[in-house]
């Protein structure tokens, strides 16, 4: 993995105590050192003059994901219950955060994610969390097995994904429709997620969106779907994001099967284009979204993805479907 691809994390917690400072930044030292994340943290910054709200909206604008360290200060700043002169740092992270939220819920809810450190409780989670009702990710010991869950969140891949469905045997024994975004991942890049999406003013609930924090990545969007030579037929509705931050750009889409390409599409606001590919007999289907700027690799791994004035691509297949 490139250091590009690797996710951008921003640490935001209150200084409670020097032991909860020194458990945090040991924390977030495990999260760099040992399992190789882009951590930052306020700590790593002391060695020249900043402005320190400068620094932390940039921090909170780019980072691929926030964890919110749970603690008893946090929670009464974040929560508004603080004093005005009292942690002012993280009383304006926080108010930035539930900004985020308000803006956009879905999208805020996978970035940013309430941990629980060894010592801490779920109650010290900040109320617009919802630590109750929400995913929280609890930190027993700083292993890799420690942090399973938090790295699911941050890599999209599940410690227990959905085993493929067999063949149905009963009833009616016509081809049945099957949601491809359920099918096993054999891979996908950062960006990558199962979701919603809106394309050309139609819903589609179980979509399969390219939408990366970062500017620019190596190689195309992309996700890999074991189809282990069971299925005949692919399907899906391929466009630009109806709340795409650039009306204006482009899609490129291309269907492979085991490695060779089979269709191509490029898609533009409002105008998305119906993939239909016949895939008896493949095992697997890799389905890549980029902006163009330079044409996708033949063999799908060294192709760069160029975006007008950075502006990374907002893409999705909509309700994509294997029979």
């Amino acid at each position: 993995m490139s250091d590009r691809e690797v996710p951008r994390v921003f640490v935001t917690y209150a200084h409670d105590t020097p032991e909860h400072k020194a458990l945090v930044e040991k924390f977030a030292t495990f999260l760099r050192g040992v399992i190789g994340l882009d951590v930052h943290l306020d700590s790593w910054y002391d060695n020249v003059r900043r402005d320190w709200s400068l620094w932390a909206t940039q921090h909170l604008s780019e980072a691929d994901f926030i964890l919110v360290i749970a603690s008893a200060e946090y929670k009464r700043r974040a929560d508004g219950t603080a004093l005005p002169h009292e942690g002012r740092g993280s009383q304006f992270e926080a108010a930035i955060i539930r900004d985020n939220l308000t803006r956009d819920l879905r999208r805020e809810t996978e970035r940013v994610l309430p941990v629980v450190l060894p010592g801490r409780s779920v109650d010290e989670i900040p109320t617009f969390l919802n630590g109750h009702s929400t995913t929280r990710y609890h930190v027993s010991e700083f292993t890799e097995a420690g942090v399973a869950e938090l790295l699911a969140a941050i890599t999209g891949q599940g410690q227990y994904p959905m085993p493929r469905r067999g063949v149905w045997r009963g009833g009616e024994r016509e081809p049945q429709p099957m949601l491809a975004g359920a099918l096993p991942w054999a891979s996908a890049s950062h960006g990558v997620r199962r979701g919603p999406a809106s394309i050309g003013d139609v819903e589609y609930e179980h979509s399969i969106v390219l939408r990366p924090t970062t500017p620019a990545a190596t190689g195309p969007g992309f996700v890999e779907l074991d189809l282990g030579g069971h299925y005949q037929r692919f399907t899906a509705v391929a466009g630009v994001l109806d709340d795409a931050r650039d009306p204006f750009q482009v899609g490129r889409f291309r269907v492979m099967l085991d490695g060779r390409p089979r269709s191509e599409h490029e898609v533009a606001a409002g105008k998305p284009a119906t993939i239909d590919v016949d895939v008896t007999g493949a095992r697997l289907l890799r389905l890549e979204m980029s902006r163009p700027g330079v044409a996708a690799s033949p063999f799908g791994s060294a192709a760069v993805v160029i975006t007008r004035r950075g502006r990374p691509p907002e893409l999705a297949l909509g309700d994509p479907t294997v029979i």
